[in-house]
């Protein structure tokens, strides 16, 4: 007796942590009543009902809520029809017929009574039949995932192993599923998967690991939910929306393992009101117990969860905690360190620079995904560490035979979005495509022809049979080829100074022009047809000098000139010696001009400006203000506008002064008109000047 109600008593607590959501005996939701058909939807039924089971439970009334019946292949599919759950005064039940074998923990009431659904006590005693027995007898045995998935060969195998006999928890079904898949090819992983959606079984285990949600230990609910995500069931299905509402409610049994899986899931999710609400619960938990994280990997799956809009007091604590560890970091984790940083947004030189060291020691045998991720990592977070940068460069030159052209080019693509210049690299590359140009498309035409442009790369000996076969390969794709590709491959031919007539004839038809000036990214388009209108003028193109296009004028915005360099012109020049500010022909503008005779030896005032423009002796000088990023990184070399640019004012009789601003902030005022004083200037007259300041002395 005592037995029978210490069971009595262990069930009862069982039931009143599950009895919101479901009865383990009846299967007992509580909200509206719902009935299974067999065609497989849900017809509600509302019910009043007193759960009395011998006056231990009395008015019970949970509240659930209401919801928008989907039907998801076989499987039931709710998706939620309000933000929050709202509250009914009905009490609710379900009629679902499932076997006992379907419920781990039920509810045995070892009485001569039974509560009906309409409240009524009904004598009920309960003697032992040959189902029982035979229920008894054919329990299923328990079976592991690992098992599982080395038994079967296709998800529909897992399924058919549940529908002969289901057993507690059915996370093992999925997550062996799961394990199945990433087996397979991706073709093959998209047909397995539309099978197990039409399997009859798979609305079954739906239902099932709903119910089992409450029970099972956390981390088999956090595996089957991340089974779920992977396998590709959609986010808004009652199945994963009960569970990501159960592992809110359950959040605190997280562990460090559950905590790791817990943010691998949230990583892959798209954000909706559960997801963001659990990302909260888990950054919540993080604060209280990132102290206590003692695997990198944990700590690191965190990092990248938390996302960019985290506080950043929880951003730093994270980040001194990563320090902390620093000496138990593998090169594993050194590497996936610039992802984990770039997903959270958090730039911590300290962190980075030390990852770096480590990377870049250990840079051989690097896999091109890695490497792909350290660069996409660097460019989000703005970090140039020219080492790092260097080490990976050197070691794909040095084994450049092994890799195909395709990742070269998009390390090549990366590199230039940091402004890094790989020279060996880039030689390789050009004469490699020079002498093998049949994996050339337009796609890959188009981004080597920006990479080389835009990082301003030449050879002197293979650069004009690279761009020969370049343009050959322009030429032979025009009839496919998109008018926005055309323009970005003649405006990188236009920085390198090249000029292939086919393309650039082609470009220039009224329809294309019309079409780039109406379509796409107007703004982008009409500034490189102005750059190709510029070339057209002034560089060597006989056969367009005289085309002229007619293009809209460029948004210009208010310009300043750098106030320190105008404060070092006038002490050395004086007032009226030199032009602030100067808009010059096809959109091009100068910070200062200063106006000298021929051997750059005098300054002359601009007094008289006609005469003095009319004068044949006359050099006019252009001083550009530039700031780092017109360089290749650490690096003197102009990138490709800057470059272009030079070559224009030169052709429009300038000589040109670059004054770099933050070296000139770095310099007293003494230094830099000494250092203007050297630019401006040439050797001739400054040694000159010397002598005659010498024999004066």
């Amino acid at each position: 007796m005592n037995n029978r109600a210490g069971s009595f008593l262990w069930n009862l607590r069982q039931f009143s942590t599950t009895i919101q959501y479901y009865n383990y005996n009846s299967v007992v939701p509580t909200g509206r009543t719902v009935r299974l058909y067999p065609s497989g939807f849900c017809r509600p039924k509302i019910v009043y009902s007193n759960w009395n089971p011998r006056k231990l439970l009395s008015n019970f009334d949970n509240r659930i809520q209401s919801s928008i019946r989907y039907l998801f292949q076989d499987a039931l599919i709710f998706k939620s029809g309000g933000d929050g759950f709202q509250t009914k005064g009905i009490s609710t039940a379900t009629v679902l017929t499932v076997d006992r074998l379907l419920c781990p923990r039920r509810l045995s009431f070892n009485s001569k009574h039974f509560v009906s659904d309409n409240g009524l006590k009904k004598n009920f005693h309960h003697e032992p039949s040959n189902e029982d027995v035979l229920t008894k007898r054919t329990k299923p045995t328990p079976i592991n995932c690992r098992k599982l998935s080395q038994e079967c060969n296709s998800l529909s195998d897992v399924l058919d192993i549940f529908s002969k006999a289901p057993t507690f928890p059915s996370s093992n079904y999925f997550s062996a599923m799961w394990t199945i898949a990433k087996r397979m090819s991706d073709d093959q992983k998209r047909f397995e998967k539309q099978l197990m959606f039409n399997h009859p079984m798979f609305s079954q285990l739906c239902e099932q690991i709903m119910r089992e949600a409450k029970i099972m230990h956390y981390d088999n609910l956090l595996f089957s939910l991340h089974a779920m995500v992977k396998l590709g069931i959609p986010q808004n299905t009652l199945l994963v929306q009960t569970l990501l509402r159960v592992v809110q409610e359950r959040i605190n049994e997280c562990d460090e393992k559950c905590l790791s899986v817990l943010s691998t899931i949230l990583e892959a999710m798209e954000p909706c009101k559960n997801v963001d609400v659990l990302r909260a619960g888990l950054r919540m938990l993080v604060d209280q117990q990132v102290w206590k994280i003692e695997r990198v990997f944990t700590l690191q799956a965190v990092m990248k969860c938390i996302g960019k809009d985290a506080p950043i007091g929880l951003k730093r604590k994270l980040e001194m905690k990563a320090l902390k560890e620093l000496d138990q970091f593998s090169v594993l984790n050194s590497q996936r360190m610039f992802a984990v940083l770039a997903a959270m947004n958090h730039r911590s030189i300290i962190l980075l620079n030390e990852c770096s060291k480590i990377v870049t020691s250990n840079i051989h045998g690097c896999p091109f995904k890695i490497l792909i991720s350290v660069l996409q990592s660097c460019r989000d977070l703005q970090y140039f560490n020219i080492d790092l940068f260097k080490g990976i460069a050197d070691y794909v030159a040095t084994t450049f035979d092994i890799w195909k052209l395709k990742k070269v080019l998009f390390l090549l693509i990366l590199f230039e979005n940091v402004g890094f210049r790989p020279v060996s690299l880039m030689d390789l590359f050009m004469k490699k495509v020079a002498d093998e140009p049949g994996f050339l498309n337009v796609k890959s035409l188009v981004s080597i022809l920006h990479v080389y442009s835009s990082l301003n790369h030449f050879h002197k000996c293979w650069t004009h049979e690279f761009l020969e076969v370049m343009a050959s390969a322009l030429t032979g794709s025009l009839h496919h080829i998109s008018s926005e590709n055309l323009l970005n491959a003649v405006c990188s031919f236009c920085l390198m100074n090249h000029f292939p007539l086919a393309p650039i004839n082609q470009l220039l038809q009224k329809d294309i022009i019309h079409d780039l000036l109406t379509s796409g990214d107007v703004e982008r388009n009409v500034h490189k047809l102005h750059v190709l209108a510029a070339c057209l003028k002034l560089d060597d193109v006989p056969c367009h000098k005289d085309t002229h296009l007619v293009l809209p004028q460029l948004s210009s915005m208010p310009l300043h000139p750098h106030a320190k360099v105008a404060e070092v012109l006038s002490s050395l020049l004086g007032e009226g010696c030199f032009s602030k500010s100067v808009w010059l022909p096809h959109n091009y503008y100068i910070d200062f001009e200063i106006r000298m005779d021929a051997n750059r030896s005098q300054v002359l005032p601009f007094s008289d400006v006609d005469v003095v423009t009319s004068a044949t002796n006359i050099q006019r000088v252009a001083v550009l203000c530039v700031p780092r990023s017109t360089y290749c990184l650490d690096s003197t070399h102009p990138r490709g506008f800057l470059a272009m640019k030079m070559r224009h004012l030169k052709v429009m009789g300038f000589h040109v002064i670059l004054v770099n601003n933050w070296e000139m902030e770095k310099l007293e005022m003494k230094d830099a008109v000494t250092f203007l004083k050297s630019k401006i200037y040439s050797q001739e007259a400054l040694s000159t000047a010397d002598i005659n300041l010498q024999s004066t002395c």
